[in-house]
């Protein structure tokens, strides 16, 4: 693998050229301000971000609410930007972060989407599964996942793998039809859970609930779980947005429609993992799932066959950002092949929560993890675009080895440097209590991260002149 990957690279430097990126003009933009708007409502209507709200559930009503809030918003801003680069330049994400890390630098970046995408997809396919278990269970009286069985829920994910094969098959096309028809059912069902939770449990009993001790999370860690859950949806954005038809659609209905989402299905999450706790006056955060809920309450096969059509919504835009992260690495590889491959690595990393005792331990060990890679990073080719470059990437210099943005051996080590510093600041501050309990840590990182890439760049070009 490491001599295709010197030769590739030898190819491209004789011809001078380090893979073509096709930037998507007036022309080829067909998503209109709805398009976008029900493409991240749909990213976020699903069973993962319904599992996020059963899990900061454990802070209780008060705190998980309004950590859900702020932090849906803080996040999806900088969505709104990175959605704006795309619009403006018509470049995916993980290309243009050639600009900010270097042409070759720009191969860390992708690999951390690659893995993170292909992850929140085995994720959302687990939870999938676990609904498909449950069916089985009513249909063929197989053991259901939550009571020890694991036959339903690996047949499970294979079903929902052919799903996403075929959900993807067609490229941003197909996305964007399974997101249109994704959207109207997510309605429907949160709709109907919502009218069930509160037929048994009040509004005042949901509030007035509190953890168990044992099993309490601070503010502080709600905020960096629901900010390495929303962050990830940054490094996708310029996929989609470089083919809005207007910069409102790319920048404006995009943070409508992702933070609709997000507070739609988290809050639905949220308001039914404490009504099921206030029912059965007890509560176990492993049993947060959607499709565990569901069979609490009552809500029967429709609802789990919607749990599984949901999942298959999110998952098609969390493979294209890994398809398209993919093709940055293999210059030579096309969209639709590279959808194939991370479609079918998804599905066997799917079968890695077995492994770990519960689910929930494999989900926030996930979420730790992309918080600590993914917010320096955004930070710094947020900076690098608005901040040092004022809004201006010269696409020309995108494919050209020992032009602008070839840098040193076609690494910016400047950027390199600020990512790696932020990422040990977000490993080290976890140890500070008094910040990691309160505000959490992932924004601290992000701030510092930009902050020292500014100001190493500015050191940088002071010594150059």
């Amino acid at each position: 693998m490491g001599r295709f990957f010197y030769t590739l690279i030898k190819e491209k430097e004789m011809a001078k050229e380090f893979g073509r990126v096709q930037a998507i003009n007036e022309n080829q933009r067909t998503m209109s301000n709805w398009d976008m708007f029900a493409t991240w409502i749909g990213a976020n209507a699903n069973n993962g971000t319904w599992y996020i709200g059963g899990v900061i559930a454990a802070a209780g009503m008060y705190t998980a609410s309004t950590t859900l809030i702020v932090t849906g918003i803080m996040s999806y801003l900088f969505l709104t930007l990175a959605s704006y680069m795309g619009y403006k330049t018509g470049l995916p994400m993980m290309a243009l972060t050639r600009a900010s890390f270097g042409l070759k630098g720009s191969f860390g970046p992708s690999v951390i989407n690659i893995v993170q995408f292909i992850g929140w997809a085995a994720a959302n396919t687990f939870i999938a599964a676990i609904s498909i278990s449950v069916i089985f269970k009513d249909l063929l009286g197989w053991t259901a996942y939550a009571n020890g069985g694991k036959a339903g829920l690996v047949v499970g994910i294979i079903i929902m793998s052919l799903l996403h094969l075929a959900s993807i098959s067609l490229g941003e096309k197909s996305v964007r039809l399974i997101e249109r028809i994704g959207i109207i059912l997510v309605i429907i069902f949160v709709v109907w859970e919502a009218v069930v939770v509160f037929q048994n449990v009040s509004l005042n009993q949901i509030s007035a609930w509190q953890p168990p001790k044992s099993v309490r999370i601070s503010s502080g860690t709600a905020i960096d779980i629901l900010a390495a859950f929303n962050l990830a949806w940054v490094t996708a954005s310029s996929d989609f947005s470089r083919f809005a038809k207007k910069n409102s659609g790319a920048t404006g209905w995009s943070f409508l429609g992702a933070n609709i989402g997000l507070f739609g299905f988290a809050f639905i999450g949220l308001l039914a993992t404490i009504g099921t706790a206030v029912m059965n006056q007890s509560f176990d955060p492993n049993d947060s799932d959607p499709s565990t809920i569901a069979s609490k309450l009552g809500l029967g096969i429709i609802a789990l066959l919607v749990i599984i059509i949901t999942s298959t919504t999110a998952n098609a835009v969390n493979l294209m950002a890994a398809g398209s992260a993919l093709t940055n690495m293999w210059h030579k590889l096309k969209l639709t092949p590279a959808l194939w491959i991370v479609t079918l690595i998804a599905t066997a990393v799917s079968f890695i929560p077995l492994l770990f005792t519960t689910f929930l331990d494999a989900f926030t060990a996930f979420l730790d993890y992309i918080g600590m890679f993914l917010g320096p990073e955004i930070a710094v080719f947020l900076v690098d675009y608005f901040v040092i470059r004022k809004g201006k990437y010269e696409l020309s210099e995108f494919t050209k080895i020992d032009g602008k943005y070839w840098y040193q051996g076609g690494l910016n080590w400047l950027a390199i440097i600020s990512w790696v510093i932020g990422i040990v600041l977000y490993f080290s501050l976890k140890s500070v209590s008094w910040l990691s309990e309160t505000i959490g840590v992932t924004f601290v990182a992000m701030l510092f991260s930009g902050i020292i890439y500014y100001g190493l760049t500015w050191l940088f070009n002071s010594k150059e002149k």
